[in-house]
């Protein structure tokens, strides 16, 4: 397909998406829910060809030699599929946010102001290998009104392909009108510098990849970007940390599944329990293949350990996205909030304390998404929030910042009514 070829077809889906928001945005509840339960039941139904198509993506990413991370991204399971359909549920349970009441007002000349939650319009979601993206957005766009234009990496195309066409077969059965639901399936890159140019039929662009992708989309677009950047997310282990307790976050969070951008990449302690609470979690993260850098302390107190690398700046600012962590020991909270404040990427943090005083300054200091006292990062996910799924975690800090799920996939208009005032 030559360029103007490829233009042509993306101006259609783009041009049917523009013209289906407006009625989408008048589609009743009761037909959303229903539909969205019935895509559920037709993932459950089709496990079969849906893990068959994602055989044979990992087939040729296995070939390629990609990362094991990468590889864990695209993995589908049943047990992964069945929670693909559980979102679909959820979201179906929760309050629509189109033509919510945000407040209202009369003014003194009997004028009655509504601030009322509207859908964005047209939503282009750009990602990578995660072929759950594929049907958490339909979900999320589709209970709040938005057409959605999906946009996802080479390396999932066949898993990608299956699950939009099960689910748009349920939207076409329940008179979803047509544009409402679209995929991208052109691998030619030119295709999203085409589509990052349609400024005047796309309200709104959501790229979810690596920090390449979103830098590109953020360079290259006319739209609105919303940003799901990288996670350089930390666990600080304070003086007054359980130490149990946090051996068991920290673990969690970087190692329960280490290829995601809510775990854990750098670790701080405490001067005052390094010597106490090292030893015995760098054993268990080691035996669990991780691998460890850190700071010249930490290397002193890890001297009976073999491969425990210096950590250097650079360590400080990575995404590993791997079994590496960095670790680093502070002589007080305030080193701790000045490192993640400084080298961290806004996503999440955590303490672990129990001293609540310590953690209310935590919380209050770090300006990062989302912040935790006593839990794991992992824990930053749309569905663990209870929104049913998410689009993506922003960590931008306008219009929506954390797990962009139903709400944030809206924005407002005011409505005035009135009984034939005039302005004098």
């Amino acid at each position: 397909m030559d360029n103007k070829q490829l233009k042509n077809k993306l101006d259609k889906i783009a041009d049917l998406a523009k013209e289906a928001s407006f009625k989408l945005s008048l589609l009743d509840t009761r037909t959303k829910n229903a539909t969205l339960r019935q895509m559920a039941s037709a993932l459950k139904k089709e496990k079969r060809r849906i893990l068959s198509a994602n055989k044979k993506d990992l087939e040729v990413c296995r070939r390629k030699k990609m990362p094991k991370a990468f590889i864990d991204r695209l993995t589908l399971t049943e047990k992964g599929i069945d929670e693909m359909c559980d979102s679909l549920i959820q979201v179906s349970k929760l309050d629509d946010p189109v033509g919510n009441i945000i407040k209202s007002w009369y003014r003194p000349n009997g004028l009655k102001i509504s601030k009322v939650r509207v859908p964005i319009g047209v939503i282009l979601i750009i990602y990578e290998s995660r072929p759950n993206v594929t049907a958490d957005c339909i979900g999320l766009c589709l209970k709040s009104s938005n057409c959605v234009i999906l946009r996802g990496g080479s390396d999932a195309l066949n898993s990608n392909r299956a699950i939009f066409d099960i689910l748009k077969k349920v939207a076409s059965k329940n008179k979803i009108i047509e544009g409402s639901i679209n995929l991208v399936d052109s691998i030619d890159h030119k295709a999203v510098d085409i589509l990052l140019k349609s400024d005047d039929l796309i309200d709104l662009v959501i790229p979810r990849g690596g920090e390449g992708l979103i830098r590109e989309v953020k360079n290259k677009s006319r739209i609105p970007v919303i940003k799901h950047y990288k996670g350089i997310c930390h666990v600080y282990v304070d003086s007054e940390a359980d130490l149990n307790m946090a051996r068991k976050i920290v673990f969690n969070a970087k190692v329960q599944r280490p290829g995601v951008c809510n775990a854990m990449e750098t670790l701080l302690v405490h001067k005052n329990v390094a010597i106490r609470f090292l030893p015995r979690m760098i054993k268990e993260l080691q035996e669990a293949g991780c691998e460890i850098r850190g700071c010249s302390i930490t290397r002193k107190i890890a001297k009976n350990f073999r491969n425990v690398r210096l950590a250097t700046e650079k360590d400080w600012v990575m995404e590993y996205l791997n079994l590496i962590l960095s670790i680093r020991i502070v002589d007080s909270l305030d080193k701790a909030i000045d490192h993640i404040n400084c080298y961290g990427s806004r996503h999440s943090d955590s303490i672990v304390t129990d001293d609540r005083k310590n953690a209310q300054r935590f919380l209050k200091e770090i300006d990062s998404a989302c912040v935790f006292v006593n839990a794991s990062t992992r824990f930053t996910d749309g569905y663990q929030f209870g929104m049913g799924a998410e689009i993506g975690i922003s960590t931008d800090k306008l219009h929506a910042r954390g797990p962009m799920a139903l709400e944030e996939l809206t924005t407002y208009k005011y409505i005035i009514e009135g009984r034939g005032q005039i302005r004098l």
